[in-house]
């Protein structure tokens, strides 16, 4: 067969659906494993620098406060409106199954086990990755539009250093916060519903959740929101610094921000959630 034939039989092939899908897929992966590599990059960069600049007494302290107060205002609020329910939802799902096995001093420590261990970490990145991530990823892509980032490179200063560090220190001091503010409204939103509409009685309530939770059981939730807040905002500042295409570009840098957050972070949490099983059953009182 003649390299005309060849050619003309991979020409063909190209146009069928199936080449076409095949082309597509094997694009996708490739940008998807470019995109993981740059943001890796960032992430790595930015913790060397923070670390540097930490030691030689160069960190931005009021930088990293402004944005962390930002970050505050934007999600405070947002997480006691999503606690709540979430709370009474895990307390009156849990509590009718439990009564049916004529099980009702167990609410408390299922519904308090299910906010911390899940509710909690993945209702914490879900509002960084919602609001944090869209504020940092609209910021840093307006300034990449504008040019600004572009002057910091011409002018010498790493936009990493100016830019990336204070929001990633920032979004590690707030995550814990959020995480600790959702399961104190999650687990008492949940002990009201118990006690009022379940007829649990408050001491049962207490001496199950005390019985089952364990120092680590709090110590892995706010483990697993320092790591979802740092994913969040490292894959906010890679979509703001890549930015183009105008003020249409800083738009679709903030929704792929926000998707890809949600995303890695319900795989991540798979993967830590089976991982801690392993090594860290269930305690049984």
């Amino acid at each position: 067969m003649s390299a005309a034939d060849l050619s003309f039989r991979a020409d063909v092939d190209e146009m069928t659906a199936g080449g076409v899908l095949r082309r597509n897929f094997a694009d996708t992966v490739l940008s998807s494993l470019a995109t993981l590599g740059r943001a890796l990059r960032i992430g790595v960069g930015a913790v060397r620098i923070g670390v540097a600049d930490a030691v030689r007494l160069r960190f931005q302290v009021h930088e990293t406060l402004t944005q962390a107060w930002f970050l505050i205002r934007v999600t405070a609020l947002p997480s006691v409106l999503m606690a709540i329910p979430f709370g009474v939802i895990v307390s009156a799902q849990v509590g009718n199954i439990v009564s049916q096995l004529g099980a009702d001093s167990m609410i408390g420590a299922a519904g308090g086990l299910g906010v911390i261990k899940q509710g909690a970490p993945m209702a914490t990145a879900m509002l960084l990755g919602g609001a944090g991530a869209a504020a940092i990823a609209a910021d840093l892509g307006a300034r990449t539009i504008r040019e600004e980032v572009d002057a910091m490179r011409v002018m010498g200063v790493d936009p990493i250093q100016r830019l990336v560090v204070p929001r990633i220190v920032a979004m590690m001091l707030v995550a814990p916060l959020l995480n600790i503010l959702i399961i104190f409204i999650g687990i008492t939103s949940g002990f009201v519903v118990a006690v009022s509409a379940l007829g649990v009685t408050p001491g049962s309530y207490w001496q199950s959740f005390g019985s089952f939770t364990t120092p680590l059981d709090i110590w892995v939730s706010l483990v697993k929101a320092l790591i979802f807040g740092f994913l969040v905002v490292v894959i906010a500042c890679q979509r703001g610094l890549e930015a183009k295409g105008g003020p249409r570009g800083v738009a679709d840098g903030v929704n792929a921000a926000v998707v890809m957050s949600v995303a890695a972070v319900a795989v991540l949490n798979t993967a830590i959630t089976q991982v801690v099983t392993m090594f860290f059953p269930v305690r049984m009182a």
